[in-house]
């Protein structure tokens, strides 16, 4: 536990929903402290690495994907390598990952547009990314953030859960929590917040029974139904 969380006074229920601006400094203070540098649990050497690997992450766990790439990424990790092992070779790499006949597919059309469009080189343009085929706006905005170092917030389930759960910016959909995120996150903690978050939804306030005795920053939190063990 981090030595703000434990210095902590514990604070009542409040009224609004919304977190204040200085429980969200609080916040990223403490998640700061106990992970100095978050990084992806996606295994990458390359922001190609990391596209392929984020595209083939969708409705898949970070460790099967890993498990999958730790073979496919020393045979082929250049757009020109996966597009000469053509879509039947990817598939043997990546068949114990969910949705991989869609997601070969996906991969191999991408390639071929950074071939022809990019120089094989993955941009560094939202749009642009957006164009290839498998990418949304949640993996340009992980690609730009985790390779480019853009401070921007790819919002996955994990994200998505403990903004509204904790008030901190609480949206109907995933892109009016993006935008809220963005506002009222500072600056300072733009940067690392999109794995701060992910790590703490996975492993803290997880989906069927959040962690609440173990968490940081509980008393901060507006959640009404936190768990006692």
């Amino acid at each position: 536990m981090s030595t703000a969380a434990k210095n902590a006074t514990p604070r009542p229920a409040p009224r609004s929903a919304r977190m204040p601006k200085a429980d969200v400094v609080e916040m990223f203070t403490r998640l700061r402290e106990l992970n100095p540098h978050p990084k992806t649990e996606l295994e990458y050497s390359s922001p190609f690495e990391l596209l392929v690997a984020v595209t083939l992450s969708a409705q898949a766990t970070d460790v099967g994907v890993n498990k999958a790439t730790r073979k496919l990424f020393p045979v082929a990790n250049t757009p020109q390598a996966i597009l000469a092992l053509g879509e039947e070779g990817l598939k043997k790499y990546i068949a114990t990952i969910g949705l991989y006949n869609a997601k070969a597919k996906n991969v191999i059309a991408a390639c071929a547009m950074l071939v022809q469009l990019h120089g094989g080189q993955v941009p560094r343009d939202r749009a642009a990314l957006e164009a290839l085929p498998g990418v949304g706006r949640k993996t340009a905005n992980v690609v730009l953030n985790t390779a480019f170092g853009e401070p921007v917030m790819a919002v996955d389930t994990h994200i998505f859960r403990v903004a509204n759960r904790t008030g901190l910016a609480p949206g109907k959909d995933v892109r009016a929590v993006e935008d809220l995120l963005v506002k009222v996150i500072p600056a300072q903690f733009l940067l690392d917040a999109h794995h701060w978050l992910i790590l703490h939804g996975r492993y803290v306030c997880k989906a069927r029974k959040p962690d609440c005795p173990q968490c940081v920053i509980r008393d901060l939190c507006r959640y009404k139904q936190k768990t006692a063990a």
